[in-house]
């Protein structure tokens, strides 16, 4: 059982940014958590890298893991999964995962590669009839690197899901409506377009290869042999026990609760909660060779470039970097409520999640500093 913190607070009044921070000290003391290798140092200098964290942005909730050695070291939960019933953030909490979702989609349809199953240079209308012909054709290869031309969300919203939308969208055909008769950003293969919309489009072309719902494919194909336990897709309507509560931070500085967002129409791009021990399962898994093969995950990790315009610095589903002289793999995600990142240094054996269940409050900060401490890398840049 989870020691259940109490919040300090004053009857009727609403929650205020000295009470953020008050609970940022009063639960990072009891932060729960699970600790096996990591040494004491190192911890207390993560723990205080993410008081430092939460306190600067009135985060309410954060959990982190740390892989090393390729094995899960350490993870602990700080803050508040939820203000109102006080209950603590722990590393079995869920978090919305936003984008880090491509990241799992890519594997799943780099599997379906791997088995014969899907020809990354076909037209994608080989798997999803439902998507139209464009002018020239798109391929799952250029879907996962956001080189296939398709729009993002539009800056107007036109055309789009609004915020604060419970709009449910019951199949990946329904939900390539939402931008399909679209034209075409640029010719594909020539530029990048980061588009989550394209990853809507992946799992149409992943359900017609592997003949198997999404989340059933992913469930059985990775969820499963990572030991992601509780990883499933952030159904809007259900109750999801150790889901987390969504926050946002006005302009003010007050914390309320985030905005509704029913994410069915970009599951494969958006739309997957987990916990940082589900993530952390999910780095030991890709590392180990345990869901890809070698030379399969390193085609993953390989950046696509386009023909024409600045270069990208995305491969198949994961931004590829090289940061403080170490070369890592991983992504980002923001939504209505979330915030996250998630990185990994395959030459180093090492991995970092960072969750948070405020947006816009930038995990991956968090992240680099994490890794950095795993790393016993100087803290500079």
């Amino acid at each position: 059982m989870f020691r259940r913190i109490p919040i300090l607070r004053e009857p009727s009044r609403p929650f205020s940014l000295v009470l953020a921070v008050s609970l940022v000290v009063i639960s990072c003391a009891f932060a729960a958590e699970k600790d096996t290798t990591l040494s004491p140092a190192k911890r207390a200098q993560i723990e205080k890298a993410v008081s430092a964290f939460m306190t600067a942005n009135s985060v309410p909730g954060v959990s982190v893991a740390v892989v090393q050695n390729g094995q899960p070291v350490w993870s602990a939960g700080f803050g508040m999964s939820d203000l109102e019933d006080s209950a603590p953030a722990t590393s079995s909490t869920l978090y919305r995962l936003g984008s880090i979702s491509k990241s799992i989609t890519a594997v799943a349809i780099l599997q379906l590669y791997e088995r014969g199953k899907l020809d990354l240079d076909a037209p994608v209308q080989k798997y999803c009839p439902a998507f139209p012909q464009k002018d020239s054709p798109i391929t799952s290869r250029q879907l996962l690197a956001h080189l296939s031309g398709i729009r993002h969300y539009n800056q107007d919203g036109k055309g789009d899901v609004p915020d604060d939308s419970a709009r449910h969208f019951a199949s990946m055909e329904e939900s390539l409506q939402l931008f399909a008769n679209d034209p075409l950003l640029s010719k594909p293969g020539t530029q990048f377009h980061y588009s989550t919309y394209g990853y809507t489009l992946l799992g149409c072309v992943l359900e017609g290869a592997a003949s198997q719902k999404y989340v059933d494919f992913v469930r059985e194909n990775v969820f499963r042999p990572a030991a992601m336990d509780h990883t499933q897709a952030d159904d809007f309507f259900a109750i999801v026990p150790h889901r987390t509560r969504w926050y946002h931070k006005d302009k003010s500085g007050a914390v309320h609760n985030a905005g509704v967002l029913d994410s069915s129409y970009k599951i494969p791009g958006g739309g997957l909660i987990s916990s940082a021990d589900d993530m952390a399962n999910f780095e030991v898994a890709i590392l180990a060779g345990k869901l890809l093969k070698r030379a399969t995950r390193d085609l993953m990790w390989t950046v696509a470039q386009p023909t024409e315009g600045k270069p990208s610095h995305y491969a198949l589903g994961w931004f590829i970097a090289d940061k403080f002289g170490v070369h890592t793999a991983g992504h980002s995600g923001g939504q209505q409520g979330t915030d996250t990142d998630f990185v990994i240094a395959p030459e180093r054996n090492v991995g970092v999640v960072v969750l948070a269940n405020m947006d816009n409050v930038n995990t991956g900060a968090l992240a680099d500093s994490v890794l950095k401490i795993t790393l016993d890398l100087p803290d500079k840049n």
